[in-house]
């Protein structure tokens, strides 16, 4: 079985969707006090989620021989990735208060938007391009 860019793309594309809807799912959950988020399935599958779309991420730009120093956008996406990680570290970890998870978790999902946006655009301004 041979992958072709446009199943591999979509496999990507499905899997931020699903990684995202993850990260909102659990974050609501843990506010909340739902049990669940501190399941072996609800810590194993975001990582299962999050490896497919690290490797379709890798596969594409290997594909398209996309050099983040030769594509700014795709810079910008790397480092809002980091950002979003750690962000997502700080706002589902228990132990901390809840206004810094909270205030973590809604950054985290901004931040998840502007890379998106980036994504979208190919602009490593994102939706902040139209300000300019």
């Amino acid at each position: 079985m041979s992958l072709d860019y446009t199943t591999v793309k979509l496999v990507h594309q499905s899997a931020v969707v699903l990684s995202v809807a993850g990260f909102f799912a659990r974050g609501c959950a843990s506010f909340a006090g739902a049990g669940w988020v501190r399941t072996r399935a609800a810590k194993t599958v975001p990582h299962v989620i999050d490896t497919v779309l690290l490797v379709s991420a890798l596969t594409l730009a290997w594909w398209l021989h996309l050099d983040p120093r030769d594509a700014p956008w795709l810079t910008a996406k790397i480092i809002g990735l980091v950002v979003y990680v750690a962000l997502g570290v700080v706002a589902l970890r228990p132990g901390r208060p809840q206004w810094v998870r909270a205030t973590a978790w809604v950054a985290a999902l901004a931040t998840v938007g502007w890379i998106v946006s980036v994504a979208l655009t190919k602009n490593p301004y994102g939706f902040f391009a139209t300000a300019y």
